[in-house]
């Protein structure tokens, strides 16, 4: 019994993040962001609610095998995990810059989060391979929205302030 509450708790907290950044820009974020300039390859609106379903369960379930496996929070786990926690408080704060239409400050922390998953899965790897593997998909997803992310910020200047035209 406790094991599948663990296993819930760990898959269910990534989401958490996610939710509630839907829940705020839900309105707000669709009607700016289907007006900006957008690579042909962008994916459809739709396929994002779905992507990071998987992507978040995917990468909750494999930080419970690494907690398991290192015996809970102890000394062991501090890095780890301590990196896996630091990319999800990145991972969740994208979309806040996104919906502040601060497309430099979402650019940043896209690439910090390129670079803490990628120390996170290097952390994972001598403990659970599978659980490293698990963020695989996670991380190309990234890739694939870290160009996205460049594409949008090159392709659509902030207007600067106190400038006329």
């Amino acid at each position: 019994g406790r094991m599948w509450a663990h296993i819930l708790g760990f898959s269910v907290l990534p989401h958490v993040g996610g939710f509630l950044a839907w829940f705020i820009y839900r309105k707000e974020i669709p009607a700016w962001y289907e007006k900006l300039k957008k690579p042909s390859w962008c994916p459809p609106p739709r396929i994002f609610p779905l992507a990071w379903t998987v992507l978040y369960t995917g990468m909750g379930y494999a930080s419970y095998l690494i907690w398991k496996d290192l015996g809970g929070c102890n000394h062991k786990a501090i890095v780890p995990l301590g990196l896996y926690g630091a990319q999800l408080a990145l991972n969740w704060a994208w979309p806040f810059f996104f919906g502040a239409r601060n497309l430099k400050m979402a650019l940043i922390d896209i690439l910090c989060l390129d670079g803490l998953v990628i120390g996170t899965m290097c952390s994972w790897y001598p403990i659970n391979k599978i659980a490293m593997l698990l963020l695989l998909p996670y991380l190309g997803w990234l890739a694939m929205a870290t160009c996205l992310t460049i594409h949008i910020w090159k392709d659509n200047p902030e207007p600067t302030p106190g400038k006329r035209e």
